[in-house]
């Protein structure tokens, strides 16, 4: 196999298909990158057992074949060559030459029959959405993705099309997040992403309207972007209700300004550290919503003028939940939904049901 590439194709394509390389594997070609160079074009593949990467680049065949090469060391040498071009020979011995400019490189490769071959979807059903629509669909999900294994159902993101609508919905036991968007799907169908898979697929999806085909099968879910072809295992097990756990009512509504939210939470935030715990206290009454929180360090306040209508009521809140919830709420004002001290507080946004965020409340000690 002997191949020229263009340094720059190369590079994006090993960064974004490398983290799909196993780190820890009982098969050596898994540490790999498998290179397959056709008649035209070179194909670059990375696979864990669980999430496979595959992508093509423009490429000048001298010779055609495949082969193994280690991710660690081929990806560092393909950053750091010299030339804007670099040119690959493998031999029948699996030694793989690299050149660029004046560096020279000879690593040992591993036979392609090595490496497993990724599965196939059965019974594929298939929906298309715009890439920045769920470019944006992943990022206002994903931060609630569980990052414990108590349920490992829940470390991935609910997918739910029913009625040509679409639900993506990450939970992980103190918040929810929900987005909705209207699809060209007239069928039910629902499935869960891993939380990796997503946020691989994010850094490769652009902010455009090219369209990302996505095959969901019984076991195995494909998506295809533009020139990426990503695999991966669905989860199993049953996912939380998550209709039944979203409050029905509230008794208190408030209309924030999601900046000014944000910066008030963040400066009561200051005396709260990883050693340093305490909730934020949120006193909602009289158009005012005032913030304190206490720790051994001292005690800090804020407070921040809003609209509210219903009841006055007091409540705390973990601050990292409350700042990742209005901080993926991506719009300028939101509304907070309360139904008292003790039910989850709940983030929509102020027109329209694009999103819904639930926080859960902490129980207040008195001062």
């Amino acid at each position: 196999m002997k191949f020229t590439v263009n340094k720059s194709d190369i590079s994006e394509a090993v960064t974004n298909i490398q983290r799909a390389v196993s780190s820890k594997t009982s098969i050596p070609a898994l540490e790999g990158i498998l290179l397959n160079a056709s008649e035209n074009h070179l194909e670059l593949c990375a696979y864990d057992l669980e999430l496979g990467i595959t992508t093509t680049i423009p490429a000048q065949i001298a010779e055609t074949g495949k082969s193994v090469l280690s991710a660690k060391y081929f990806s560092e040498i393909v950053r750091k060559t010299p030339s804007e071009t670099i040119t690959v020979a493998v031999d029948e011995k699996n030694i793989a030459s690299i050149e660029s400019g004046y560096s020279k490189f000879t690593i040992i490769g591993i036979s392609a029959e090595e490496f497993p071959e990724l599965p196939k979807p059965t019974d594929a059903m298939g929906i298309e959405l715009p890439s920045a629509l769920l470019k944006s669909m992943i990022r206002q999900t994903l931060f609630a993705v569980a990052e414990s294994d108590a349920k490992p159902i829940h470390q991935g993101s609910l997918f739910q099309l029913e009625n040509g609508k679409l639900d993506m919905v990450s939970v992980d036991g103190y918040r929810l997040a929900k987005r909705t968007e209207q699809v060209n799907f007239k069928e039910s169908l629902s499935f869960v992403v891993p939380g990796k898979t997503l946020g691989e697929i994010s850094r490769i999806l652009k902010d455009n309207d090219s369209t990302v085909a996505i095959s969901a099968g019984k076991r195995h879910i494909l998506f295809n972007i533009e020139n990426y072809t990503v695999i991966s295992s669905l989860l199993e097990g049953e996912f939380l209700n998550y209709k039944a756990a979203i409050p029905a009512e509230s008794k208190t509504d408030v209309v924030v300004r999601t900046r000014e939210a944000i910066e008030s939470v963040e400066r009561v935030s200051l005396l709260i550290t990883d050693r340093l715990k305490s909730p934020i206290r949120c006193l909602f009454a009289n158009n005012e919503i005032k913030l304190s929180c206490t720790t051994s360090m001292g005690r800090a306040s804020d407070q921040l003028d809003v609209e509210i209508k219903g009841d006055e009521v007091e409540i705390g809140f973990n601050n990292r939940y409350l700042l990742e919830a209005l901080r993926n709420t991506e719009c300028d004002e939101v509304v907070i939904q309360l139904g008292g001290p003790l039910s989850p507080m709940k983030i929509v946004p102020k027109e329209g049901d694009s999103f819904l965020f639930l926080v859960l409340p902490v129980r207040l000690k008195n001062d």
